[in-house]
């Protein structure tokens, strides 16, 4: 059941979506609605093209560690290898971890997928200071923002 000010939510990211901005500027945009929404400490947007995968825009304190990095590297990496949202409660315990923050205690990463052929395109990062910060009502609120969010990149 889609929650009110959830309705209001995607109104307002698809609004964003339709915006004519360049890619950075939409995705910097993004960034922040999400992250707002979420109360989320970091969410970056990336891309994934060739064998990278590159941030294009983010939302939070700092610029990430590793800004662009190999295809199969980290969470992202195994998010794009799956094709499935990676939720990990504690970073530390996860040997796929590629540090970006010191701080971070737990991750969630969402891909995007094209819609004709599911090819993975981009990711939704969020990261939290907290262990175990992301429900099963956070992951199911991203996976939606990334289902909408995949036409951004086609």
């Amino acid at each position: 059941m889609v929650k009110k000010q959830d309705q209001e939510f995607f109104r307002q990211l698809r609004e964003l979506l339709e915006k004519p901005d360049d890619r950075p500027v939409r995705a910097g945009r993004l960034a922040r609605l999400i992250r707002d929404a979420g109360a989320y400490r970091w969410v970056g947007i990336y891309e994934v093209s060739g064998n990278e995968i590159a941030v294009v825009a983010w939302s939070g304190a700092g610029s990430p560690a590793f800004p662009r990095f190999p295809i199969n590297q980290g969470l992202c990496g195994a998010a794009v290898a799956s094709g499935t949202t990676v939720r990990v409660g504690n970073v530390a315990k996860d040997p796929r971890y590629l540090t970006t923050f010191g701080s971070t205690r737990s991750e969630i990463v969402i891909p995007l997928k094209h819609s004709s052929d599911g090819k993975v395109v981009g990711l939704i990062d969020a990261e939290s200071e907290q262990l175990n910060a992301f429900t099963d009502d956070d992951q199911t609120f991203l996976e939606e923002c990334a289902r909408l969010t995949a036409a951004f990149w086609e």
